[in-house]
């Protein structure tokens, strides 16, 4: 080698002295891209200003040390190629066999990222000199966004830490851009970047957001945006969206009745909710308006009042008690009541026979009300006034009335009133003169029914010798009486039916005729009955003879002509 290079200079002073002059020209990238492991080509092209061919060319390929040194990797001539040994590259470097001398390195590492020198020496020709920066790229991973776990307060005067974002094992170093609800939050926000190089030589950035929410801040999303070199491009990728924390004071307290959702009667259970607009909620105390400092037993935001009354009926309230100010909030509950119904007359009433009543029913409510009347199930009037007009002894009877709530069906509440009639008997029948025509020896029923108050006496009086009693003697009902008599007819008769009170009697009059029955010989007498049986029996064998005479006549047996004569003597009897 030392032979070699002796010789070459040798050339070189030759080519001096002869006054042969040229110079070699090098064009070389200013850099190269590459992924991390990939192969990366370092093009190192030259030429010379002459024409001759040069054919002894010096090639040497230096690399950038860390200390900043520049160290040799590669020498090559025209008589032999050499990869210097004892360096980072003595394994993974190649120079093609073209002019352009081009440095070839495999499977390329984080540290490759540096300057390498391409120098040409072609002797007399000169030597020139190109760098190259070879620039290495390997993409993060995934950007990891952490919001703050505890609650953010509106009320911190400066910025505060709201989330971390975090890109990892990237190669060169990454940024990082912060997003609000999509939209990138200016670099006036405070931001605090960590660049950290791994043992491996890749870079973890960490960027911190501070930031001075708001409370509209609670329904924002906050994410964070990496972008990175890769060769011959930018690329970005976004983590996640994350929602945080924001504590603010309560500013409105809102109390409400939760259940139940119709109107509130006595022995209802009631709920009464309450909920402020501030974060974390704040302790909640009930109280009534009119005694503002005595709390009520409540669990949580629920107050719950079992089996209420009307005294329960005023204004409730709910104030917020946190660390900034105390906001109240109220409600207004009235508990609807109905009262037992107020008759009039009470109990029971006496009315005379064709006078008029008007009886009352009502019952003290907290909202309006509606009353209906019912007599034996039967609804018989509407309204609180029941008229009662010509009373007779069907007016008489117990009188219902139903006072109901309209708004709330289930209140209601009843009241019975007994109106009596008053009066002398009356008979039921309009026909109080009866005549009736009855065989003599039968017997007949008459029937008596009377109404009135008191309940009248029956008594019958017969005119006419006659056999009778009396068979059914009872009580319809309080104002009515019934007596049946039960009478022999032996003759013509006449049979009063008195109906009597102490305010009068009525009389009814059954007109009795008796008829004789027309007597004849007995239709099932001996002499007859026997007769009758003959007569059958004779007409009952000229029948069969007949009979017997055709079937004889249809088989041949009897002669045509003895039939004839047969049949004229037929005829004679």
């Amino acid at each position: 080698m030392a032979f070699n290079r002796a010789f070459l200079l040798l050339l070189h002073a030759c080519s001096l002295t002869c006054g042969v002059w040229a110079k070699v020209e090098l064009t070389m990238e200013k850099s190269i891209e590459v992924y991390l492991h990939d192969s990366a080509q370092i093009p190192c092209q030259y030429n010379f200003t002459d024409d001759n061919t040069h054919s002894l060319v010096m090639i040497q390929w230096f690399v950038r040390a860390a200390s900043g040194k520049r160290v040799r990797i590669y020498y090559g001539d025209g008589m032999s190629q050499k990869v210097d040994e004892n360096t980072e590259y003595s394994d993974r470097i190649a120079i093609s066999e073209q002019q352009d001398a081009q440095l070839i390195i495999q499977n390329v590492k984080l540290s490759d990222d540096r300057e390498f020198f391409c120098q040409v020496n072609g002797l007399a020709a000169g030597t020139a000199e190109g760098k190259t920066h070879l620039r290495v790229f390997s993409p993060p991973e995934a950007p990891l966004i952490e919001g703050v776990l505890t609650g953010i307060s509106v009320t911190n005067e400066l910025p505060t830490k709201v989330a971390t974002c975090e890109a990892r094992y990237g190669f060169p170093k990454a940024n990082i851009t912060w997003y609000k609800d999509d939209m990138p939050l200016l670099p006036a926000h405070p931001l605090l970047v960590t660049l950290t190089t791994e043992p491996t030589g890749f870079y973890t950035v960490q960027s911190e957001l501070q930031y001075k929410v708001t409370k509209e801040d609670k329904d924002s999303h906050f994410s964070c945006e990496v972008s990175f070199f890769v060769p011959g491009a930018v690329r970005t990728a976004e983590s996640e969206r994350i929602s945080i924390t924001v504590h603010y004071p309560t500013t409105k307290v809102e109390l409400w009745k939760d259940s139940p959702r119709v109107p509130v009667k006595e022995g209802d259970t009631v709920e009464l909710r309450c909920q402020g607009d501030g974060n974390p909620p704040p302790p909640l105390v009930f109280s009534r308006e009119q005694e503002p400092e005595v709390g009520l037993d409540s669990s949580g935001d629920t107050l719950v009042l079992t089996e209420v009354t009307r005294s329960d009926t005023g204004v409730y309230q709910c104030r917020s008690q946190d660390e900034y100010d105390t906001v109240t909030g109220d409600v207004q509950l009235t508990v609807h009541y109905l009262d037992p119904v107020v008759m009039m007359p009470k109990e029971s009433q006496i009315v005379f026979r064709g006078d008029s009543l008007a009886a009352s029913c009502n019952a003290l409510s907290s909202l309006d009300t509606f009353t209906v009347w019912f007599k034996d199930g039967t609804l018989v009037g509407q309204g609180h006034t029941l008229s009662l007009q010509d009373a007779t002894y069907d007016t008489s009877g117990e009188y219902v009335c139903k006072v109901t709530i309209p708004a709330l069906p289930d209140l209601h509440t009843t009241g019975t009133v007994h109106i009596i009639v008053q009066g002398a008997p009356q008979l039921n029948d309009e026909d109080k003169d009866v005549a009736l025509e009855e065989a003599e020896g039968r017997l007949v029923n008459l029937s008596c029914e009377a109404h009135g108050h008191p309940l009248p006496t029956i008594s019958w009086n017969i005119v006419g010798s006659q056999s009778w009693h009396e068979v059914v003697v009872n009580r319809a009902n309080e104002n009515t009486a019934h007596s049946v008599l039960s009478v022999n007819v032996t003759s013509d008769f006449r049979a009063l039916c008195n109906a009597s009170n102490y305010m009068g009697t009525e009389i009814k009059a059954f007109s009795i005729k008796a008829i004789q029955m027309v007597t004849s010989a007995a239709p099932d007498s001996p002499a007859e009955g026997n007769g009758v049986i003959i007569a059958v029996v004779i007409l009952f064998i000229l029948l069969l003879a007949t009979l017997v005479l055709y079937f004889l006549h249809k088989k041949g047996k009897i002669p045509c002509g003895r039939s004839r004569e047969q049949e004229s003597k037929w005829v004679e009897l």
